[in-house]
């Protein structure tokens, strides 16, 4: 049987080996044809920026951890907007309350209440999958957008311009075109409670970790004008172009997106900066990177990440994964690829993949990680809506921004890290290897052995489960070759 198994395992590898070789090359033919050829080509430089997107100066970027700390920031800016509020989602539901206050409006009463107050209201949806293979289905989509607009004053328009298989899953809000919302978090309880605390506490719907940004200066524009351009094409409606904003802060900020070829006019050859910064930034790693998302299965970011376990630049160089249990789709490709990692890593300890769940002592339930960050160093970070798969970074529609502001990302970096571990800021403020090495992995793998040993778990972090070497590396490229036209 093992003989067996690990005959599977070297099959598996080789023809995931040559399916990955074959997407490889597609994308890079492609990104070629549109004039991006040189995004999957390494530059040398070390400049996490690069030219395609204008870097803003004079910002101010706040990080708004989990639902319980952005929602109601984003109901308060929607009450005091003055003459607009543009969102853009995945999917918004009008019954969604937005607060757990008891006297908390629905999402289309608050909307309602705003426009009717003189204030333009406009809610661009994704108009669901043209076959009802999962939710929402355009049918539902119909429906809510009826319960949006009627006796409301607001204005609801359905984007059906989605690549085959893929969607418009950029997640925003712009109030007066002087802030903005910019992360992952929608505006519904499908598959799951957006409302979850830093605490995640057990006996409720999906716990959800997630992250938005406030934004605030001349950043706004370009946020305000990426709706614009998006609103005017889908609802034939034009828009006056937004105004550039005085600086209200310090902070750096650059909008980076996913607009697929094809799909809109004003980006007829598409947008790739996301991917581009990504890449970007994790090629210049020199001791730190570290991850949430929702999904890790992009052959492009794992080959660099690999190359940097392969190589380090510092012998303290570490890569901390933070991802689901359980992704809505993809678990295995995410297994895939982590094999890659691991093997890559070869037993030197420079990576580490964990998860996170809600626990009462006696019983445990997966946190969903729907988080979609990156930090490099404490140099360079980017939160948004992109996952870092084939959908994400190719073919949906996606927005994300980025910093350098190193004094926001270490703060940031130190948040995230003291609700995982349970521990106060202050302790984790010294070398990331050591907090890595005398923290993570520990806490990790004795949560682990105590899941396996049938022990309640003392701990919300724990190791990925079933992260297999090599098996499952296939579904992800498959997909990708059968819906990347």
């Amino acid at each position: 049987m093992h003989t067996y198994r690990s005959l599977l395992d070297k099959v598996d590898e080789r023809v995931g080996d040559r399916i990955e070789h074959v997407l490889r090359g597609h994308h890079q033919r492609r990104l070629r044809r549109l004039g991006w050829g040189d995004v999957l080509a390494p530059s040398g430089n070390g400049d996490r920026f690069g030219t395609r997107s204008p870097l803003r100066s004079g910002n101010r970027l706040e990080v708004l951890i989990d639902g319980e700390e952005a929602l109601p920031a984003i109901q308060d800016a929607i009450r005091n907007a003055r003459s607009r509020v543009h969102i853009a989602n995945w999917h918004a539901s009008p019954d969604f309350r937005l607060t757990r206050e008891p006297d908390a409006p629905t999402l289309r009463d608050l909307l309602a209440v705003t426009a009717q107050r003189g204030v333009d209201v406009r809610l661009l949806l994704w108009a669901g999958p043209p076959m009802p293979a999962f939710q929402p289905t355009r049918g539902l989509v119909k429906a809510q957008q009826r319960q949006f607009t009627e006796h409301t004053g607001v204005r609801c328009v359905l984007d059906a311009r989605e690549r085959t298989l893929h969607c418009h899953h950029e997640k925003l809000v712009i109030v007066d075109d002087t802030l903005a919302f910019v992360g992952g978090i929608d505006f519904t309880a499908l598959e799951g409670d957006r409302h979850d605390t830093n605490e995640h506490p057990p006996h409720r719907p999906i716990c959800w970790h997630d992250l938005m940004t406030r934004l605030e200066g001349p950043i706004v524009a370009d946020v305000a004008n990426h709706f614009r351009h998006r609103w005017t094409e889908v609802a034939g409606e034009d828009l006056p172009e937004p105004k550039p904003r005085e600086p209200a802060g310090a902070t750096n900020v650059q909008l980076l997106r996913t607009v697929p070829d094809g799909t809109y006019a004003f980006a007829e050859r598409g947008e790739f900066t996301i991917l581009d910064a990504y890449l970007r930034a994790l090629r210049s790693a020199r001791r730190l990177v570290y991850l949430e998302n929702q999904f890790l299965w992009s052959p492009e970011i794992a080959d660099v990440l690999i190359d940097k376990l392969r190589n380090p630049p510092d012998d303290r160089f570490r890569v901390v994964l933070l991802l689901p249990r359980k992704p809505s789709n993809g678990a295995d490709t995410t297994r895939g690829q982590l094999g890659r990692l691991v093997d890559a890593d070869d037993g030197n300890h420079r990576l580490l993949a964990t998860t996170i769940s809600t626990h009462d002592g006696h019983e445990s339930a997966p946190v969903y990680v729907h988080a979609k960050l990156g930090i490099v160093d404490d140099e360079w970070m980017t939160i948004g809506s992109a996952n870092l798969n084939e959908h994400s970074l190719f073919n949906d529609t996606e927005v994300n921004v980025a910093t350098d502001d190193r004094e926001l990302i270490h703060a940031t970096r130190l948040r995230l890290w003291s609700e995982h571990l349970r521990r106060p800021s202050g302790e984790l403020d010294i070398d990331p290897a050591d907090v890595v090495d005398n923290l993570w992995r520990p806490i990790a793998r004795e949560q682990a052995d105590r899941e396996r040993a049938g022990l309640p778990r003392t701990h919300r972090l724990t190791l990925l489960p079933q992260v297999s070497r090599r098996a499952g590396r296939l579904q992800g490229p498959l997909r990708g070759l059968l819906v990347d036209g």
